[in-house]
């Protein structure tokens, strides 16, 4: 993605919270395959962030769309505010791996919670690493989740 293109992209984030009457300090990292993580720092994290982070996922998508109006090429857009999504992240994979373990021991399956569809993915992820559990999603919607099961 040529530079200009994250140039836009700081622009129009920082209008959108500007709009918004938000202070924020933005961060733009660009990542491999035209992708840009987006590093929110603000002192009001939990207005922006939301019941299980559903405020942040809709400015995502909300700046999603205005950014793909401004830039033809294709490219991927992932916002964090105040490192939430690390930190979620990071709890993801550590809480998978406890119940992976504990699925390995005792050869019964867990089904956890509805989660969305991001952490989800972190969650497959981290367990495809291992040889002795598999995951599968099950439900629809916003009952979407997933089950470690053993392997035989």
């Amino acid at each position: 993605m040529e530079p200009i293109n994250t140039e836009i992209i700081k622009k129009t984030v920082e209008e959108f919270f500007e709009k918004s009457s938000f202070m924020v300090d933005i961060e733009i990292v660009a990542q491999q395959e035209g992708g840009f993580l987006i590093n929110i720092k603000t002192d009001q994290p939990q207005i922006l962030i939301g019941e299980k982070g559903q405020t942040l996922s809709e400015i995502q998508y909300l700046l999603k769309i205005i950014l793909r109006k401004k830039i033809d090429e294709s490219f991927y857009v992932s916002i964090d505010i105040n490192e939430y999504k690390k930190k979620k992240t990071e709890y993801l994979k550590e809480t998978a791996g406890l119940m992976a373990d504990e699925v390995s021991l005792s050869k019964k399956e867990k089904i956890l919670s509805p989660m969305p569809a991001y952490e989800r993915r972190v969650v497959h992820l981290e367990i495809a690493k291992r040889q002795d559990v598999m995951t599968e999603s099950i439900g629809e919607g916003e009952e979407r989740r997933l089950i470690i099961k053993p392997k035989n």
